[in-house]
């Protein structure tokens, strides 16, 4: 766990390093919400990782700037994006929203395009497989159970008090981690192929 009072380039360049000095020598796949600078810190310190922009997070700050009686028909243009079969069919629809919403919304196309080539990461990937890359909402629903205790509390003593309580309240939250994740099996061997050398399966 880590403290801070904001999120920067810095603080995630703090992060990652305290995690390659603690043991860790690579990562395969990095899912971010694209905060600034985040990115940039992974590469830094483990620059063969491919970065995946998390689409959950990225739709709900494009229909940020959307109409509420278009947003539903703005997330079905998106979706047909997102869930693709191919990175072509989704270029492709991603053209198609430009040429229907790009007058109207261009800050949400152009935030498409700008970032589609960490956005579209997970389409090297077989379909079963992408919902584990293309979004952080493990994290995030770790993150829900984790603030409805310390917003309970409001203020604390000091740091620590705080990351007492956050590690009393991951430790109840672990407990409901029983669930192996789907298709797991097929899922590492396929990562095995494409980052050969880089993840070694067990023999046994």
């Amino acid at each position: 766990m880590f403290l801070s009072e904001s999120e920067g380039a810095n603080f995630w360049l703090q992060v990652l390093s305290d995690l390659q000095h603690r043991g860790v020598k690579d990562i395969l796949i990095a899912c971010t919400d694209n905060l600034t600078g985040f990115p940039e810190a992974i590469h830094s310190i483990f620059p063969k990782a491919e970065v995946q922009l998390c689409i959950v997070h990225q739709i709900r700050n494009s229909l940020k700037y959307v109409a509420s009686k278009e947003q539903k028909e703005l997330a079905a243009d998106l979706k047909l994006i997102y869930g693709a079969d191919t990175k072509d069919g989704a270029e492709s629809a991603l053209l198609d929203l430009e040429e229907k919403w790009g007058k109207k919304y261009p800050v949400v196309v152009r935030s498409w395009n700008s970032n589609w080539e960490r956005l579209s990461a997970y389409f090297a990937y077989t379909k079963p497989n992408r919902k584990i890359i293309y979004t952080t909402n493990a994290v995030e629903g770790y993150h829900r159970q984790v603030r409805k205790v310390t917003k309970i509390k409001g203020a604390f003593t000091s740091d620590m008090a705080l990351l007492k309580l956050v590690y009393l309240a991951a430790k109840r939250i672990e407990r409901k981690w029983t669930a192996p994740i789907h298709n797991w099996g097929l899922t590492v061997q396929q990562f095995a192929i494409r980052f050969e050398g880089r993840l070694v399966l067990d023999a046994e």
